[in-house]
């Protein structure tokens, strides 16, 4: 996602676990911020954007390498992605109860783990293994890297500067990882990608033991464990629904109980943190209304974000079967404007109402979505990627700026805190969603074109037909695609080249239409005054009466 699972704003300054207003404050915070604990945080978040943003450069090896089938590619992803988003919060609060340096080394060293498993890797399946044993390293990593740095500063400028510097480690995490996936992918093999990022993760865990100073925030912290068990089946069973949709049918056996259990477990989920003491997400933030619609907003536009990143990395790889360094060129310009905008976006949240900077920002990608579904599939050119990419890139940089800060500012100042990490997961979710949803649109799409095609194309021999057909229903439309031209179903490679690159173009517009949706619901429904404004005027009017009734008794 980014591909960025969650980039930081100023007003999520407040640990993502952070507790309700009756919570503890962290203790020890200094005024100034040790200079080892910073380079520990942000060398970690860093290498946590990497892993994760890193893999999609190289689908088009991993097509060709590993020859996965189905929906295997889009698991390859989501393996990263889900660990992140069911876990994050849950590592906050285990880093405020046994500390946040041994979440930061731990992290670390499981990420570390993963991309050896992941550059070992024989099959596909092993390399889902990597992936989720490296999801759960940054899981960790990054709300711990957070919390570290804000729990080592008082508030004011000193805990700005520092959460400023986090950020743009982030930011470039997102910038260097396609451009380690396009150098080593083209240059070396898939395989040398993970062992440098495995490098630099041991590289972090060695400077987090050796020079971060520890912090930690027990006091009135518990896990969610009911919480954390249903909203892990329930996300867990409804990504399995969506992703294996396509390949085993939507009204499979397998495919229908995932989605029953989804149902169930959030429900569950519901139910548990309604009774938990220390839930991980406060429900009674969604009976304010605007919380609500930016909630979905969360969930949606960043769904679109990486959905389009996704597809992006779809047609450049396994689609065109273009270089990884080639495929690296379009996450650059998805993701290089958020680091080189962060100063200008900053002011604007200064000088400009965050809805209308969230509305436009998703604005433009939507116009940048629409105008990629457009390209023809045969179209190779680079060029021709600049101006929808760069929509796409100079829309989310607006967007993931102001998204927290729309969300923060529609609840009173007191519930901040948990509003910011609420935002975080939703975001995160959605994230998670994009390339599983996007996966499924597009390949079942491409798969029923493609079925129809073989049937009705004459010039094709009775030979290649069959041989077509077994391709098509063993590894399904990108196998097809990746067969040799002078192989029997190679003669059938056209059509499935072109029900892709169909398929593909629905799945920019499925992006395009949920950020337009999510434009659209900012700016016709955040309307009129938000909680803050409220709880501002009710203390405005209650300083008016305390110093009517202060002159009075003074008189």
């Amino acid at each position: 996602m980014s591909e960025t699972p969650s980039s930081p704003e100023p007003t999520s300054v407040p640990t993502p676990e952070a507790a309700p207003e009756t919570a503890p404050k962290p203790a020890a915070a200094v005024s100034r911020l040790p200079l080892g604990t910073l380079i520990a945080g942000c060398l970690a978040v860093c290498l946590a954007q990497i892993g994760l943003a890193m893999p999609a450069t190289l689908n088009g090896l991993f097509q060709e390498h590993l020859h996965p089938v189905g929906s295997q590619l889009t698991w390859i992803s989501d393996a990263f992605l889900l660990p992140v988003a069911v876990l994050e919060l849950s590592f906050g609060v285990l880093g405020d109860l046994f500390g946040r340096k041994r979440l930061l080394v731990g992290g670390a060293g499981l990420l570390c783990a993963g991309e050896v498993v992941a550059a070992t890797a024989s099959g596909v399946h092993q390399l889902w293994a990597g992936q989720a044993l490296a999801g759960l390293g940054a899981a960790a990593l990054f709300p711990t890297s957070l919390a570290m740095i804000a729990a080592g500063t008082a508030s004011g400028a000193p805990r700005a500067r520092a959460i400023a510097l986090w950020a743009s480690s982030l930011s470039a995490g997102g910038f260097l990882a396609p451009l380690l996936g396009g150098v080593t992918g083209t240059y070396g093999s898939w395989r040398s990608a993970f062992v440098v990022v495995a490098g630099v993760a041991a590289a972090s865990a060695l400077v987090s033991l050796r020079f971060a100073t520890d912090s930690r925030a027990p006091e009135g912290r518990s896990l969610d464990v009911g919480g954390q068990l249903t909203i892990g089946v329930g996300l867990f069973a409804l990504l399995y629904g969506v992703i294996q949709g396509p390949a085993d049918g939507w009204g499979s056996t397998p495919v229908v109980v995932a989605f029953v259990v989804a149902a169930v477990f959030l429900v569950l989920f519901v139910a548990a943190e309604r009774r938990a003491r220390s839930p991980l997400l406060r429900l009674d933030l969604f009976r304010n209304r605007h919380f609500a619609i930016a909630s979905v907003v969360a969930v949606v536009g960043m769904f679109s974000f990486l959905g389009t990143a996704y597809a992006a990395s779809i047609r450049l790889g396994p689609i065109q079967h273009q270089s990884p360094m080639r495929t690296a060129f379009a996450f650059l310009l998805l993701n290089a404007v958020t680091p080189v905008l962060t100063p200008l976006t900053s002011r604007l949240l200064h000088r400009v109402h965050a809805r209308v900077l969230l509305s436009a920002g998703l604005a433009l990608i939507a116009a940048g979505d629409f105008l990629a579904a457009g390209l023809d599939v045969d179209d190779r050119a680079l060029t021709s990627l600049i101006l929808p990419l760069g929509l796409v890139g100079l829309g989310f940089a607006v967007t993931v700026s102001s998204i927290t800060a729309t969300a923060v500012n529609t609840v009173p100042v007191h519930l901040a805190g948990m509003a910011s990490a609420a935002t975080n997961l939703l975001r995160d979710f959605g994230f998670t969603l994009g390339p599983a949803v996007i996966g499924a649109v597009a390949l079942s799409r491409a798969a029923s074109q493609v079925t129809g095609d073989l049937a009705q194309a004459p010039a094709l021999s009775e030979e290649s037909r069959a041989a077509a057909h077994e391709v098509l229903a063993e590894g399904g439309p990108l196998a097809l695609n990746s067969v040799p031209a002078a192989s029997p179903p190679g003669a059938a490679r056209d059509l499935a080249l072109a029900a892709l690159g169909h398929g593909y173009s629905i799945g920019f517009v499925v992006c395009g239409c949920a950020a337009l949706f999510s434009a659209l619901l900012v700016a016709l429904a955040l309307r009129g005054r938000t909680a803050v404004a409220e709880e501002a005027e009710e203390w405005a009017a209650d300083g008016d009466r305390a110093a009517e009734e202060a002159g009075e008794a003074a008189r």
